[in-house]
């Protein structure tokens, strides 16, 4: 008797009831291969969505690398050598998308070339990356051709580009000097790395989180594909000898070959995104594949977790099923679900979140504090998408009478309310994790705002450049005024001076700020009154603070030299004239009040102090489309490190907006991933339902009303999840803004958005649905194997 009972036990009974499970998987006719191909489909689409973002890491990791590889950082004050080279940068923009652009001057032949460059460039020589040659092979490039007239010699190497798509170039000059914008560097690359503060971090865990919890939800759904039918299969086997341990383990069996299969289906999808990669580009971000390569740790957890995970799935979904040899007893009546123990669920991450509500600390542990608040915002989106089974259950029991798609409708989901809450919990969780993160980006976005206060509508763009004088401003001015699109332009000299007689030292030294413009432009920086060349001016501060010195009538000064008392130029003494008018600064259209000294050129020469700032504001026509890349054009002209933008009154931390706009990325391969599997997760319910479609059409039901029984199925708990998605969103994001210390605060617009994108995903993929639904109600449905 203990001999039977271990061979019915020991590993090799194991290993036997396993195999056949996984026959039961690939040879049971049309119908086992149907479901054993849905389900390899739907874990695959998680599993390479869960490679790519195992491969994240790597991703930022690579760009991060060939960005600071490529980076011209001085080290202090370099004498020219053989071996050292002069950079400017050139960046500009082109229809909204930015161009990497660098003018590259050899002091000998040993200089340094960048990364992706093998040679040094002579002047009028350019190499640019692929994608940007493309552009200026087009006939959508012809402004930008006109900007980089240079002769492309070559192309720019993979190690030195961010991606395949970016924009960027290297042109040789024999302009470019340390004097007009230029700096020397004897190697390429910046050693400091750039750390991410606290609520950046607590910004990147949630969102990781929020991003990847859907996929999960989605892979544990898959395997549950063609439930019913395994049950009832399980039963059989009951009534031919099989007890409920074998049962379990034949099920088991089935479960982890269906896996097996999607590792395998997810590894080929990966594969195959892995190669397209480099042709997409998201909001201008773009990967080599190369970069995508998940690392070792991540794979193996994903290789041995999804298995372990449809194993466990699929046991913990028999535990409240008795297979008897004459059937499934689910089908006599349904348990009803508790809610105590999921609420405990959100309870337990929300007691792992309470020590961070009064903020979170830079100086805690970091590793612990990003663990502990990945696992309490993960218990707390599970907590939430658990309650919705017991709602939809609590909802439909009580639901009764009406037209008959209703009834239709809701008979089946009293009947399975577990197998529609399972299809709609990754829009729940999707959407309640999206408000989350929209209320913590907001609530946050303060700490992160850089207030620009620049005025666009005095003016619309600005150029700055490094010249030797106010003449060299004047003709720039000219230049851009005689520009297509251009209806003003004004053009101010900025240059600092001291006291006369310091020659440096530990002690401060005050510098003064000085404007050198005509009487129009001086009239936008402050309230001058009469003016004529020769007039000069003190500009006292608007706001009666100013940190800098502003100096008395018949003082003198020394020009071209910084706060230390250091010679910036060929310094020279000059004397504020004694009728100088005393006047009132005013904000000019780049946010600043420029208190000082302002005088004309009649008044002060600044041909003989050295390098001084050129600032040029422009006022465009709106009637003209390409304005601004014509004004580009002329700067480019002008001088290819001359600086141009546009004016704007806010701006946000570049880390943060790269990590929003990641969020953004992801969340896009989020909802194409729900998507697809809410279409394969249709199709298998119509798949299980294909016999009673055909019976009910046989019995003269109109296909209208099933099709419209199909559409109240999916709206029921489409609308019980949404609303429980906005409730778990909004607490989440309540503790969330706690813990990052901002006020409380919703876009019910952007929240109003969430959850329309969540309910149109539902309407489109219903609307997918139709076609296989009308096929599968034809009469031959009722043939059987």
């Amino acid at each position: 008797m203990s001999d039977t009972r271990s061979r019915n036990t020991g590993p090799r009974r194991w290993i036997a009831d396993l195999s056949m499970g996984a026959r039961f998987a690939v040879t049971g006719g049309r119908e086992g291969w149907a479901r054993t191909l849905l389900t390899a489909v739907g874990v695959g689409l998680g599993v390479a969505l869960l490679l790519i973002a195992a491969a994240v890491p790597n991703m930022l990791q690579s760009r991060q690398s060939r960005d600071e590889a490529r980076a011209t950082v001085s080290s202090g004050e370099l004498a020219r050598a053989a071996d050292t080279l002069v950079v400017g940068s050139a960046n500009t923009t082109y229809h909204n998308d930015d161009v990497y652009g660098r003018v590259l001057r050899a002091d000998g032949p040993k200089a340094p070339t960048p990364p992706g460059v093998s040679e040094l460039l002579r002047p009028g020589e350019m190499v640019v990356s692929p994608a940007l040659a493309k552009l200026l092979a087009s006939s959508g490039g012809k402004l930008l051709k006109e900007r980089l007239a240079y002769k492309i010699v070559g192309t720019i190497g993979d190690e030195g580009l961010l991606g395949p798509s970016e924009l960027a170039y290297y042109a040789g000059s024999d302009t470019i000097t340390t004097e007009n914008g230029g700096v020397r560097i004897d190697k390429f690359g910046n050693p400091y790395g750039i750390s991410l503060d606290a609520l950046l971090t607590l910004l990147v865990v949630i969102a990781c989180v929020v991003l990847l919890l859907p996929v999960a939800v989605f892979i544990g759904t898959a395997v549950r594909f063609g439930g019913e039918r395994r049950d009832r299969r399980l039963a059989a086997l009951r009534l031919v000898g099989a007890d409920a341990r074998m049962a379990r383990r034949i099920a088991s069996g089935e479960a982890l070959t269906g896996s097996l299969l999607g590792l395998l289906a997810g590894g080929a999808f990966f594969l195959i995104g892995r190669q397209r990669i480099g042709s997409v580009a998201l909001w201008d971000v773009s990967v080599f594949p190369s970069d995508v390569r998940p690392g070792a740790a991540l794979t193996a957890l994903i290789v041995l977790g999804v298995p372990a995970s449809a194993v466990g799935v699929t046991l913990l979904a028999l535990r409240g099923v008795t297979i008897e040899p004459l059937g499934v007893v689910r089908h006599s009546g349904v348990r009803r679900r508790r809610l105590w123990w999921r609420l405990l669920v959100a309870a337990a991450g929300l007691a792992l979140l309470l020590p961070f509500l009064g903020g979170i600390d830079d100086n805690s542990d970091g590793d612990v504090a990003t663990y502990q608040v990945a696992a309490g915002t993960v218990l707390l989106l599970v907590g939430v998408t658990t309650v919705l089974p017991w709602l939809v259950e609590a909802v439909v029991t009580r639901c009764g009478g009406g037209p008959v798609p209703w009834q239709l409708a809701i008979r089946r989901l009293q009947l399975s309310s577990g197998s529609a809450a399972r299809t709609v919990s990754g829009v729940t969780i999707a959407v309640a994790g999206a408000i989350a993160v929209q209320m913590l980006f907001a609530g946050s976005a303060s700490s992160y705002r850089i207030d620009i206060n620049q005025d666009p509508d005095r003016a619309q763009m600005y150029a700055d450049l490094t010249v030797d004088g106010h003449e060299q401003t004047r003709s720039a001015v000219a230049r851009f005024r005689d520009t297509a699109g251009v209806t003003d332009a004004m053009g101010v000299t900025e240059l600092v001076a001291t006291k006369p007689g310091k020659s440096g030292g530990s002690a401060y030294v005050p510098t003064i700020s000085i404007s050198v413009a005509d009487c129009d432009s001086l009239r936008e920086l402050a309230h001058i009154g009469s003016c004529k060349n020769g007039s000069v001016f003190i500009a006292k501060p608007s706001n009666g603070f100013y940190d800098s010195y502003i100096p008395a009538r018949g003082e003198e000064i020394t020009l071209g030299q910084d706060g230390n008392g250091e010679p910036a130029g060929r310094g020279r003494v000059w004397t504020v004239p004694a009728t100088a008018k005393t006047v009132q600064a005013i904000t000019d259209p780049m946010g600043r009040s420029p208190a000082g000294v302002l005088a004309t050129p009649g008044a002060l020469d600044t041909s003989h102090i050295g390098s001084v700032q050129a600032e040029i504001l422009l006022r465009l026509d709106s009637g003209v489309s390409d304005a601004e890349e014509l004004v580009r054009n002329t700067a480019a002209r002008i001088s290819p490190v001359m600086h141009v933008g546009t004016l704007r009154d806010t701006g946000y931390s570049k880390r943060y907006a790269n990590i929003k706009l990641a969020l953004f990325i992801g969340a896009t391969a989020v909802l194409l991933l729900i998507g697809a599997s809410l279409v394969v997760a249709t199709l298998e319910q119509l798949r299980e339902r294909r016999r009673l479609l055909s019976v009910l059409v046989a019995f003269g039901t109109r296909r209208a009303t099933l099709g419209w029984s199909v559409l109240w199925q999916t709206a029921v708990p489409v609308t019980l999840g949404l609303a429980l998605a906005v409730a778990g969103g909004l607490g989440l994001g309540a503790v969330l803004l706690a813990m990052a210390g901002a006020p409380l605060a919703v876009d019910w617009t952007a929240l109003a958005a969430m959850v329309g994108i969540g309910a149109g995903m539902i309407l489109l993929v219903t609307l997918l649905s139709m076609g296989p639904l009308w096929r599968m109600m034809r009469p031959d449905g009722l043939r059987t194997e």
